[in-house]
């Protein structure tokens, strides 16, 4: 028998039937989710996202934080020196957005750097320092992803070893590891015995298959079923985030989580 493993919707990727993020949320409860994760909700304000999260009666379950200007480029100021006081500012910004949502995790974003030198892994551990000890006083999860060097050049955490080492080296239990399958097939492969290493330092899974990033039941190089055996079999319990695009409409795409024994 199958455990019952929880998937949420990311609304970033997925219900884009919608153009604004905050409509989104009615859409993942009408196709049957409890709950949902986000992007930061650049352009709208607290009670804007209070206000749909609420009405959809949904759980948000993670956000991203803050990001900065990304029509320039910015994802996160986390590793990039000069940027101490925009990260600071980032996390007041995106606890405030969580604490409404009732949210406890948030995904630290480190940010892109070209040829990054120690001077970048020294402020990334110093940052990193700062939001944990603030994330340990306001009872969130605070969480880094490591993100492939293919789809997103230049991001500066791009390796899982490295990710498992400033965890391990910060030893807070409000700092735990985000780990996208899709990004791990791209990065590091291993998937097995990546998963079976990693486990007690994650703190949130998210899928897509590779490479075009659509649902797991796609054509592609992960086999999903096996995965989520795996997570079974070791006794994952907390939510699955689906970031992957659509092939076609969101509802419709989501036929393979019956298909593979699972409910929503």
């Amino acid at each position: 028998m199958k455990m019952a493993l929880k998937f949420c919707s990311n609304l970033s990727f997925m219900f884009q039937e919608e153009a604004k993020i905050i409509d989104r949320y009615q859409l993942a409860r009408n196709a049957g989710f409890k709950a949902v994760e986000t992007g930061f909700p650049l352009g709208f304000t607290v009670q804007e996202v209070v206000d749909a999260k609420e009405l959809a009666n949904v759980q948000q379950v993670l956000i991203n934080v803050y990001t900065g200007d990304t029509t320039k480029g910015e994802l996160g100021f986390t590793a990039v020196p000069g940027k101490e006081e925009e990260f600071k500012s980032s996390i007041e910004q995106t606890i405030k957005y969580a604490k409404a949502l009732d949210c406890n995790k948030i995904h630290v974003m480190a940010g892109k750097v070209e040829n990054p030198t120690h001077k970048n892994d020294a402020v990334y551990e110093s940052n990193l320092r700062y939001a944990a000890s603030r994330f340990e006083t306001e009872n969130i999860m605070g969480l880094i992803e490591p993100i492939n060097d293919i789809t997103v050049p230049n991001y500066y955490m791009n390796n899982f070893q490295k990710a498992l080492n400033i965890i391990q080296k910060i030893n807070s239990p409000r700092l735990k590891l985000l780990m996208d399958i899709f990004h791990l097939q791209l990065t590091t492969g291993r998937i097995t015995n990546t998963i079976e290493q990693y486990l007690p330092y994650i703190g949130h899974i998210q899928v897509a298959q590779v490479p075009d990033r659509n649902e797991p039941d796609t054509v592609g190089e992960i086999d999903y079923k096996y995965v989520f055996s795996l997570l079974e079999k070791h006794g994952y319990n907390d939510y699955i985030g689906l970031e992957y695009k659509p092939r076609t409409s969101s509802s419709d795409g989501l036929m393979w989580i019956k298909s593979f024994g699972y409910n929503l």
